[in-house]
This record gives C-alpha cells, sequence and structure tokens, in this order.
C-alpha cells in the first residue's frame, strides 16, 4: 500500500498540535506537541487522569477550539485553511459532538433536541422529529421522546445527546465521556451503537473516557498525560464483532 492509499483511510490526522491558554505570566500550555492519527473504520479512545488535555484536545480537533500550533486534517481537509462560512458547513456535515454537559435546548422535547442538526440541514420538522423518536427507541428511551430535558435523568439526558450526535450520520463522532452517567446496561448499548457506527469503511469515532468497562471496545487507546499522548495501544476490539452480528441481522431482514 502506497502512501497515498495510506493518507486515504485516514479520518484524523494532528501533526505537532499545541494549545494555549492565557497571556503573559497566566500563560499555561494544556496540549504538548501531539501527534495522532485515527483511521477510517476506527473507535478510537483518549484516556488518561483528569486535567491532562483530553477534553481540549477533542475540542481542539472538533473545531470547538483553535490551535496555538501545529496542524489538522480532517478526512484530507485541513479545515482551518477554509474560510468561517465553509468550516461551518464541513462542520455541520462532518462532525457530532457528544458534550459533557449534554447543552439540551430547555424548550424543545426530547426528539426535537434530537432533530436540532437535521433542522440545521434544512430538513422539516415533521421529517425532524419522526427520526428523532426513532433513534431514541434505538437507545431504550421510546417512552420519553416528548419529555423536556428537566424531566429527564442525567442518564437519559446523555442518551438524548448522543442520538442528536448521531442522527445526521456525520462522518466523524467526538464524545467527551458518553456512558459516565449510565448504567452498565445503557453503557454498553451506547458504546454497540457507537461501535456499529464506526467500523463503517468512511467514518471514525473518538471517545474521551474513564470508564475502563468500555476499553473493550476501542480499536485503539491513546494514553495521555500532562498534555502528551504517551502510548498508544492497538488491537483488534469488541467492536468489529458487534458490528458484522447487526450487520448480519439486517441483512436477515431483507
Amino acid at each position: 500500500m502506497n502512501k497515498q492509499e495510506i493518507d486515504q483511510q485516514i479520518a484524523v490526522s494532528c501533526s505537532a498540535v499545541e494549545k494555549w491558554f492565557g497571556e503573559g505570566e497566566t500563560r499555561i500550555q494544556v496540549v504538548r506537541g501531539i501527534d495522532l492519527s485515527v483511521r477510517m473504520g476506527e473507535l478510537a479512545m483518549l484516556v488518561g487522569p483528569s486535567g491532562c488535555g483530553k477534553t481540549t484536545l477533542i475540542s481542539v480537533i472538533a473545531g470547538l477550539l483553535d490551535s496555538t500550533a501545529g496542524g489538522i486534517e480532517l478526512f484530507g481537509t485541513n479545515v482551518a485553511s477554509l474560510r468561517p462560512e465553509q468550516q461551518i458547513l464541513f462542520r455541520r456535515s462532518n462532525l457530532g459532538f457528544v458534550f459533557q454537559q449534554f447543552n439540551l435546548l430547555p424548550s424543545l422535547t426530547a426528539a426535537e433536541n434530537v432533530a436540532v442538526p437535521l433542522f440545521a440541514k434544512g430538513s422539516s420538522w415533521r421529517e425532524g422529529v419522526e427520526r428523532g423518536r426513532y433513534l431514541l427507541d434505538e437507545l431504550g428511551m421510546a417512552n420519553r421522546v416528548d419529555a423536556m430535558p428537566r424531566d429527564l435523568s442525567g442518564g437519559q439526558q446523555q442518551r438524548v445527546a448522543l442520538a442528536r450526535a448521531l442522527i445526521h450520520e456525520p462522518r466523524l463522532i467526538v464524545c467527551d465521556e458518553p456512558t459516565s452517567a449510565l448504567d452498565a446496561k445503557s453503557g454498553m448499548r451506547v458504546m454497540e451503537l457507537l461501535s456499529a457506527f464506526a467500523v463503517r469503511p468512511d467514518r471514525a469515532v473518538i471517545v474521551v473516557t474513564h470508564d475502563s468497562r468500555v476499553f473493550e471496545f476501542a480499536d485503539s487507546i491513546a494514553h495521555m498525560e500532562d498534555g502528551r499522548i504517551q502510548s498508544v495501544e492497538k488491537g483488534e476490539s469488541k467492536a468489529h464483532a458487534i458490528a458484522m452480528q447487526r450487520q448480519s441481522e439486517e441483512a436477515s431482514h431483507v
């Protein structure tokens, strides 16, 4: 396989990425020259102690923060080189982000919150809400689709946030602690859905987590400490077996 073929299989490429906050004597470096690649069809995890820079790194990758130095390419595109309006369109089409704080809109129902990315792309209200209801059903929330965020538990809000990130079928899903508020069974179901999404050949998932229960779903685990990646473990994950089983089940119903 030549270099061009390898490059075409890379979903995320970080090269010497740095992120500083503050000015003058209060300036602090949070991300320290990170090199990281995530391949198409991969579920990559970032693990490490609190404050080591994991959330900052994925925020830079997703474009929620600008990097101070270094370069990032998503699916071969240097997003920073695009005009602002092009960046918005690129991220709207290609990225889904699961925030640790959920960021649900308080005036919308669960299904309506899930449908927000579809509304942004021009879908009708009816179509968006119907798709939102379907995805929430997949996440075990069929009886809560019309609930307001204030009436949902933390774990239920987390599943709404995950559904919102998945609904427009972006090529890259970035998740900040997606199972932290979930019980073991719900957490496994969330990871199964992410796994099935990730193994598609043109997509990828990055998960920040402290939850060792879900490590078995990773195709790679990058260990971070003090703003640096100390090591990357590679291996065949549970994700592929789950995805192959789901694909087989879907084919049997055709």
